[in-house]
C-alpha cells in the first residue's frame, strides 16, 4: 500500500509561519501505526521532523496529535482505520494538537496543560494517621468503582485540546484537569474535595463546559469525560458527594 503523508511543519528558528510537508511512503501495511509512518518519514526522508513519542503502546500519552482532523494517539491509530473502502492509496494529514503553543512541528508546550492539572491537587490528601498496625487505608469495591473510570487518564491532553471552550480561552481548566479532580473528589479516602471543588467551581471551571462531547470522543482510554464533568457539576450544585 502507498500512503501520502501531509504533515504540518514549523521551526520557529527559521520559519515565519507553518507550512505543509508532503511525503510518500511505499510498502505500507494496514497494521502499521501512524507512529510507524512518522518514524519512517523521520528516519528515511527528513531527519528534521520533530515529534514526541515514548512507549509506543498507548500508555505514556506523549504522541497525541491531530490525525485527519481528529485528536488521537499516533501509536494507537492503525492505517487500516484510515483506509477508505476500495482505495489503493491512503492520505493522512498530521497536525499538532490545538490550543497550545507549537514549539516545533508536532511538539507543543504542555506547561499550561500541566499547570491546570496541578491546580486540582491531583494526589491523595489524608491527614488522619495510619492505623497502628501499619495497614493501608481500606476501601470497599463499591467505593472504588465510584471513580474507577477516571483513574485511567494518561494525561495525553487529547481531550482538553479538542475542547472549543479551551480553544476560546486557555484559562479554562479543561476536561483533563476536571477528570483528575473527579478521581479524588469521589475517593472515599481523600479529605481535600472542598479545595478541589473550589478550583473547578470558579468561572473558568466546569461551567465553561458546553457538553459537546469532543473530549469523550477524543479520549484514547475511552473515559466518559463528559459524564465525569457532569458529576462534578452535580456535586457543586447539590453540595453532596
Amino acid at each position: 500500500m502507498q500512503v501520502q503523508m501531509r504533515i504540518r511543519r514549523f521551526n520557529p528558528e527559521k520559519d515565519e509561519k507553518p507550512w505543509w510537508g508532503d511525503y510518500t511512503l511505499k510498502d505500507v501495511s494496514k497494521t502499521d501505526s501512524v507512529l510507524d509512518l512518522l518514524h519512517r518519514v523521520k528516519w528515511e526522508q527528513d531527519g528534521s521532523l520533530s515529534l514526541r513519542r515514548s512507549c509506543g503502546l498507548g500508555v505514556c500519552g506523549s504522541d497525541a496529535m491531530r490525525i485527519n482532523g481528529a485528536n488521537a494517539l499516533a501509536c494507537k491509530t492503525l492505517v487500516t482505520r484510515l483506509v477508505k473502502s476500495g482505495s489503493a492509496q491512503v492520505k493522512i494529514q498530521i497536525e499538532p494538537i490545538l490550543g497550545l503553543k507549537v514549539l516545533k512541528d508536532l511538539i507543543v508546550d504542555m506547561e499550561p496543560f500541566f499547570e491546570h492539572y496541578r491546580s486540582v491537587l491531583p494526589y491523595l490528601v489524608n491527614e488522619t494517621p495510619l492505623p497502628a498496625d501499619g495497614r493501608e487505608r481500606l476501601q470497599s469495591p463499591a467505593d472504588r468503582a465510584r471513580f474507577d473510570d477516571t483513574t485511567k487518564c494518561i494525561l495525553c491532553a487529547a481531550c482538553t485540546t479538542s475542547c472549543p471552550s479551551f480553544w476560546a480561552n486557555e484559562r479554562y481548566v479543561g476536561p483533563a484537569a476536571i477528570v483528575q479532580a473527579h478521581r479524588f473528589i469521589f475517593d472515599s479516602r481523600d479529605q481535600a474535595a472542598e479545595a478541589r471543588l473550589q478550583v473547578v467551581g470558579d468561572s473558568f471551571g466546569v461551567w465553561r463546559c458546553r457538553t459537546n462531547f469532543n473530549c469523550t470522543n477524543a479520549c484514547p482510554r475511552d473515559i466518559e469525560v463528559t459524564r465525569a464533568i457532569a458529576e462534578v457539576k452535580q456535586v457543586l450544585a447539590t453540595g453532596e458527594i
